[in-house]
């Protein structure tokens, strides 16, 4: 495996709300997360680390996280415990009122490979040089085109884009979608908004496929790219490439 995550502030906001990490338990299987903050007076910086700490931690302690229907399980429980962190932080602090997070994962076995997100933080696999996205964001225009209110491209542009109808810290109970994805998939790519805002599917895939470039290289072309055309928003990404064979 090669992986490679990276978190960058962007070129408008002041401070980084995002946090992003990869792990490897004790049975060589991964975990890949990333959480994008919200709140003001950095609350959403505590929230997002809150999430990515609690799962880079229990993850670890893992020997290993067993059969699909464990991990699923393991999934939701430890969602439902961050929430709850977070939602109770929030209580305790005045400033942190508010305060949330998205957060799309990914766990690969040798067995099979799930994804789950809250939010509208992306989750996409690489399959035969081409670029797939898996999740689907829980935003107010996605709900829209979802009902044939809007189209997709009246969605890109739509002044509401990024108001999220489901977010960690925000609903509770919590519900986490889960994805099995196929094993055959090359790449495991997510992303927080600050990515997809900037750089269309195509432009990303284009960058991914460069064979030129290392996997650190390519992920902080991405990050350059974003904050060439703007880089509105914090930008995180955590990619994973499996090697021929495995």
């Amino acid at each position: 495996m090669q992986t490679y995550y990276l978190t960058d502030a962007g070129k408008i906001r002041d401070h980084n709300e995002d946090s992003v990490i990869i792990v490897k338990n004790k049975n060589d299987e991964y975990l890949l997360a990333v959480a994008d903050g919200m709140g003001g007076h950095k609350a959403g910086e505590v929230a997002s680390s809150l999430a990515i700490e609690y799962l880079s931690k229990q993850w670890d302690l893992l020997d290993t996280i067993g059969e699909k229907n464990n991990a699923v399980n393991w999934l939701r429980t430890s969602v439902q415990t961050i929430n709850d962190e977070i939602i109770k932080h929030a209580n305790k602090n005045e400033d942190s009122k508010g305060m949330g997070s998205t957060l799309v994962v990914a766990i690969l076995t040798n067995e099979y490979l799930l994804f789950g997100n809250i939010g509208d933080s992306s989750g996409y696999v690489m399959k035969e040089d081409k670029l797939y996205k898996v999740t689907k964001d829980h935003t107010l225009v996605n709900l829209l085109v979802s009902t044939g209110e809007l189209t997709e491209e009246e969605a890109k542009l739509h002044p509401r884009k990024n108001v999220l109808m489901r977010a960690l810290g925000v609903n509770n109970p919590t519900e986490l979608d889960i994805f099995d994805v196929d094993m055959s998939a090359q790449g495991i790519l997510l992303c927080s908004d600050g990515l997809t805002n900037m750089l269309s599917d195509d432009q990303i895939e284009k960058v991914l496929n460069n064979e030129k470039w290392t996997i650190e290289e390519k992920i902080k072309r991405l990050v350059k790219k974003s904050n060439i055309r703007g880089g509105t928003d914090n930008i995180s990404i955590a990619y994973l490439i499996r090697e021929c064979g495995e």
